[in-house]
């Protein structure tokens, strides 16, 4: 069907201001151009019979896909990796790096600005190599190490304004002062893979880092005489926290008491996905490390979680389905705030104006179809 000019009617749609049941939207070249409820505006429409149309999700933490890993110098894995999540909703994506030495980084992140400039993604997400050895997870300890000055602008030279977020540890020597220099160079400082005491991680936010990187994965645990990365970033308003909704990073009821502490507009769902999703069980890479995916679960040799298979259509059923949060903090949670701490415009919310990035959701949230641009990816029956 021409999206030219298009209006998706009879849907529960959800919007800034909340549900319009039933709804339309009127797409045109691309943009939403009107969004109600009521009377329909004449021309060519859809029928979506009161299912869900939600923003196209925004993943602001994702390795790979289809086979696919972003670490490589070639564009056609990025490339496999992007279609492969867009085809589960996903319609905007940073493409997350892993520690390595800071000349693989360069080069990596080189390849990752020309996708950027092209518009395949939305930026580079540096997950490293800024990280505690005692929390590494699935980051190579030889890598690691404390934020030079010289070391950070390499990095951000390299993107050319295309780095978007950098994940670092806030015990580490002159951590504080890396996060001033991303902050100033454009990037969001996050704080994760960190061994940290909570004054430690308020002392980065204070200078201001403002995201928790899969929170309760890779940090010190909560205790309840010492908070440590998780009380502090859980309880600081000025930061938005991710959480990994796979129900095998976090139990459900630990995803739930995360995302109703912090509220609807501080949870952002993440993937951490790798190469292996949608690719099936076997044996990948994750950066230099090897991983054996069983069940679907990326694991190390030690038994570790090394990201995930998880896309973003699953997250948000997860979210709603076994977390019990309600279909409004979901798309929020899975859009709306992840484009806002990035400062992406146009993106993650269904309003006039904004991009015509429209997911529909059945009555039991499976996906149905997906639009990027105007244009049908999947479309709805």
């Amino acid at each position: 069907m021409n999206t030219a000019e298009l209006i998706l009617t009879g849907a529960r749609v959800v919007t800034p201001g909340g549900v319009a049941q039933p709804g339309w939207v009127r797409v045109s070249s691309g943009t939403i151009v009107d969004v109600g409820d009521g009377a329909v505006p004449h021309g060519p429409a859809v029928e979506l019979s009161g299912r869900w149309l939600v923003p196209g999700f925004v993943d602001v933490h994702c390795h790979g896909g289809g086979g696919g890993a972003v670490t490589s110098l070639e564009p056609e894995q990025t490339q496999t990796a992007v279609a492969h999540h867009r085809a589960h909703g996903t319609t905007t994506m940073l493409a997350s790096l892993v520690s390595a030495p800071i000349s693989e980084l360069v080069k990596q992140i080189a390849t990752l600005a020309e996708l950027t400039a092209d518009g395949l993604i939305a930026g580079v997400h540096l997950e490293g190599p800024f990280l505690s050895h005692a929390r590494c997870g699935a980051h190579a300890p030889e890598v690691l190490r404390a934020p030079e000055a010289d070391d950070v602008q390499q990095l951000l030279d390299a993107g050319r304004g295309a780095v978007r977020m950098v994940t670092l540890a806030p015990e580490l020597p002159g951590s504080a002062d890396a996060v001033r220099q991303l902050v100033d160079g454009g990037a969001v400082a996050a704080v994760g893979h960190t061994d940290a005491n909570a004054e430690q991680v308020l002392a980065a936010v204070d200078a201001g880092a403002t995201v928790a990187t899969h929170l309760f994965n890779g940090m010190r645990p909560l205790h309840h005489r010492e908070p440590g990365p998780v009380g502090a970033l859980l309880d600081d308003e000025r930061v938005s926290v991710e959480l990994i909704c796979d129900l095998v990073h976090l139990h459900p009821t630990v995803a739930r008491l995360a995302a109703t502490h912090v509220g609807t507009d501080r949870t952002i769902l993440v993937t951490d996905a790798i190469s292996a999703t949608g690719a099936g069980d076997g044996t990948y890479e994750l950066g230099a490390l090897p991983v054996t995916v069983v069940d679907g679960e990326p694991r190390l040799a030690d038994g570790s979680l090394a990201g995930s298979t998880l896309t973003m259509d699953a997250a948000f059923r997860n979210l709603v389905v076994s977390c019990g949060l309600p279909v409004p903090a979901t798309v929020a949670a899975t859009a709306t705030n992840p484009a806002r701490r990035l400062g992406l415009t146009g993106v993650g919310e269904i309003r006039p104006g904004a991009r015509a990035d429209l997911v529909v959701l059945g009555d039991d949230l499976d996906l149905q179809g997906v639009m990027r641009r105007g244009q049908w990816l999947t479309e709805p029956s």
